[in-house]
């Protein structure tokens, strides 16, 4: 398909087709990845890795595990 590179205040805008963000996967408000290759310019929705708290405290041991840090009196509901 082919395009216009549009002004959009002092910067350059492309009009996404809905039919290639749908098979792209992006949104409105969708946070994108840009990248030049090889003078081509790459778009890209932003994957974010989930983790999973087992997996985190998996990592931790007694060469990185922090001390505890004594930040005073409890001043509200902090301990239960």
């Amino acid at each position: 398909m082919e395009t216009k590179i549009q002004k959009w205040g002092n910067s350059l805008a492309i009009r996404i087709p809905k039919s290639f963000a749908k098979e792209a996967k992006l949104d409105y408000n969708t946070e994108v990845e840009m990248t030049i290759e090889e003078e081509r310019l790459i778009i890209k929705p932003v994957k974010y890795k989930k983790y999973k708290l087992s997996d985190l405290l998996k990592e931790i041991t007694k060469h990185n595990i922090h001390k505890e840090i004594d930040t005073g009196q409890a001043q509200g509901k902090e301990l239960l």
